[in-house]
């Protein structure tokens, strides 16, 4: 029986939760089926939206599928914003602070970190604790200015803002805790992130003041805050730098693992992927890693909101009519397999370009960390499949959406 057939069969509220399961263990023919035969799935929760060219129209038309669902979560912060002054501002300027001239240098470095990290470990490691959360916990110390921070705080911090804007919305059934206490581990991590950015941006305005250089991320912030010619004040400055952390350890460790992961699946896909590392060529190993992850992607859809009335696929034999309000999920995962706009999609090519997936998004809302990601994802993906002393045991995600644990043990 097929996977439509098999829906058809369950009672409307079953319908979804079945269809999430699917999605996490037979995404690929499952989705191979919705694109064929129901492209655009209406169900009482939500829209599902699984070929390519529907997918890029939704990402791409803000003015109609906006980023509400991320204000109950983010409150003013500009992601959960689209097309406004501030959206644009704000994110320009996080960019501009983001030292992209320095990207080969921060690879360098995250991979000595990695390799030291590693090194540490005489026995079996957790893979997740010392090298998907560690490095961008030590990344986020070093460039970034939070060099005194306490590194359980740091991902405490970013871990429950991912869980509550990613994982915790309307449609979502987390099993790892209730959708309260997610609300309220975010908001009391927030509080205490919020004392201690306060008092980061006093003590680094301070060697600002006695003549120190403004050579991270903090520094400059409180530069640009300081300048007083743009609308970006000390009160959004801390705002941003707490963005930037959220930002950097949980999507890169969830990244990380998953690409690894696929990577570790295939005896020769591995032993490809080493060889590509050993050579030098980072363009060659990146490949493998961005190419993992259109296989398995951290986000395999993004979800928005109809700002109005509208109609999904548009001009084809499966325009659907929405009402305004509906929740729509941009199936990316699926469209990336989608054979119309990706060429031998079943095949495991690393020789595909990064700019012809939504790894990092799509559109107005791309991720602002694009560059940094793309160097740092693979610099801990290499130092982990180039540790032939170790293989890796099952993934473990307690019963949550992002990998907790990963043992590898000694061969």
């Amino acid at each position: 029986m097929s996977y439509l057939a098999k829906i058809e069969t369950l009672p409307e509220g079953a319908r979804w939760p079945q269809l999430r399961d699917w999605m996490k263990t037979e995404p690929l023919p499952l989705f191979a089926e919705l694109r064929a035969h129901r492209p655009v799935l209406v169900l009482p929760e939500l829209t599902l939206v699984t070929r390519h060219s529907d997918c890029v129209d939704i990402l791409a038309r803000h003015d109609l599928y906006s980023v509400a669902p991320y204000a109950p979560k983010q409150g003013s912060y500009w992601m959960a914003q689209d097309d406004t002054a501030r959206h644009w501002r704000e994110k320009s300027i996080m960019r501009a602070l983001l030292d992209r001239e320095r990207i080969p240098e921060m690879r360098a470095w995250a991979e000595a970190e990695a390799t030291r990290l590693l090194s540490e470990s005489c026995d079996a490691v957790d893979a997740v604790r010392t090298l998907t959360r560690g490095v961008p916990i030590a990344f986020v110390q070093h460039w970034f200015g939070f060099e005194d921070a306490d590194p359980e705080a740091l991902l405490k911090w970013s871990y429950w803002n991912q869980m509550d804007a990613f994982w915790n919305q309307p449609f979502d059934a987390p099993a790892f805790a209730t959708a309260d206490e997610i609300v309220a581990s975010r908001e009391a991590s927030n509080d205490e992130m919020r004392g201690y950015l306060v008092g980061l941006f006093q003590k680094k305005g301070g060697q600002l003041q006695a003549g120190g250089a403004p050579t991270d991320m903090i520094s400059r912030l409180i530069v640009m805050a300081r300048a007083g010619v743009l609308e970006f004040n000390a009160e959004l400055a801390v705002l941003n730098a707490g963005g930037l952390l959220i930002g950097a350890v949980e999507t890169t460790s969830h990244a990380a693992v998953n690409a690894a992961r696929v990577i570790c699946e295939d005896p020769v896909r591995l032993e490809a992927a080493r060889a590509a590392a050993r050579s030098g060529d980072e363009r060659a190993f990146d490949g493998f890693v961005f190419e993992a992850l259109r296989f398995r992607p951290a986000f395999p859809y993004f979800f928005r909101i109809a700002e109005d009335d509208t109609a999904l696929a548009r001009g084809t034999d499966h325009e659907t009519a929405i009402p305004r309000g509906a929740m729509v999920l941009a199936v990316t995962h699926s469209a990336m397999f989608d054979p119309t706009a990706v060429s031998a999609p079943e095949t495991f090519d690393p020789r595909r370009r990064l700019q012809d997936t939504f790894t990092f998004g799509y559109g107005v809302h791309e991720c602002l960390g694009r560059a940094v990601g793309a160097a740092l994802i693979p610099a801990i993906v290499k130092v982990l499949l180039l540790d032939a002393t170790r293989s890796p045991c099952d993934v473990d995600y307690r019963n949550g959406p992002v990998p907790e644990a990963w043992r590898w043990q000694p061969v």
